[in-house]
């Protein structure tokens, strides 16, 4: 009663609809075959796989870091043994926009994670209490709303010496991020808080921190993956922003967004420097939000589903 509930109420299909004798799908099952009817999300699926591959696997085998190498003539164009060319140091372009796409994916992933986290139980302790806690953590949550992010998190990391850590700009960036998802999981909770099964949990005699960790979030589950998965692309937009204004992750380390600071003098001249870090940055969030449309439409609850 308390986990995502089931669609069937909506008239997509009896209770004795079945597969393959009789096996019912589950909720993932289901969710799973609307996500797969959605072409440009999948194929954004696939796009996004070969990109964290490119990004994490790669590097295993590929003879060169992204650090400078005395051997590696500078400034060499695109060849077989450097498929990006070389920089003026002497560093392989392809072996910098792999681990340019390694940290802004680990910054992207670490901020989605901590920021729906805490906003997500930020906001449902605020939706199920309502009345001055209610009011408190609201005001708390727009300050952070009307805070411009990009300004904050640049102005924090500039006054940070960690602050050139990958980990310290998602812990920065994470600060920043959570009030958006606080907003829309209390939304979701004070409408599921009056719900027959929450009563039911409360004549129980069920504690508050109980039914909001075991009925309320994951009912309101829909809307945060989603929220969690955009807001991965958000986080690889700030934080190629934050590198190409030099608060972000600085030398000897690489991020893509410093790559393209590097090389913005050379988009004509040498443009394998500046265009395969700046369409990686494209691709990662193109794909990011065609795959939230698909799981928004897939998680939608309204939608007619078939059990069959």
């Amino acid at each position: 009663m308390s986990d995502i509930k089931s669609d069937a109420s909506n008239g997509a299909g009896s209770a004795g609809e079945s597969v393959d004798k009789g096996q019912q799908l589950t909720q993932f099952q289901l969710v799973w075959r609307r996500f797969r009817r959605h072409r440009a999300a999948m194929f954004s699926l696939v796009v996004l796989v070969a990109l964290t591959l490119f990004a994490f696997a790669l590097p295993l085998v590929w003879p060169y870091d992204h650090g400078v190498y005395r051997e590696i003539a500078g400034n060499q164009s695109p060849s077989w043994q450097h498929p990006f060319g070389t920089t003026n140091q002497g560093q392989d372009v392809f072996a910098q926009t792999m681990r340019g796409a390694q940290q802004s994916l680990k910054v992207a992933l670490t901020v989605s994670v901590m920021a729906t986290g805490f906003g997500a139980l930020w906001g449902a302790i605020a939706g199920y209490h309502r009345g001055r806690i209610d009011a408190v953590m609201m005001r708390v949550t727009e300050i952070f709303l009307i805070i411009p992010l990009l300004v904050a998190v640049a102005a924090l990391g500039g006054n940070l010496t960690g602050g050139t850590t990958w980990y310290a700009v998602a812990l920065i960036i994470g600060l920043f991020s959570w009030a958006s998802i606080a907003r829309l999981v209390r939304g979701s909770v004070l409408s599921l808080r009056e719900q027959e099964f929450i009563e039911a949990a409360r004549a129980s005699g069920a504690s508050a921190s109980w039914i909001i960790l075991r009925h309320l979030l994951p009912n309101a589950a829909g809307p945060i993956i989603v929220a969690a998965t955009l807001l991965i692309a958000i986080a690889v937009q700030v934080e190629a922003a934050l590198s190409f204004l030099g608060f972000g992750i600085q030398p000897p380390d690489i991020s893509l967004g410093k790559m393209v600071e590097g090389a913005r003098t050379a988009a004509f001249t040498r443009p394998w420097l500046f265009y395969p870090p700046g369409l990686i940055i494209v691709a990662i969030c193109l794909a990011i939000n065609f795959i939230g449309d698909g799981l928004r439409d897939a998680l939608d609850p309204r939608q007619t589903i078939s059990r069959r």
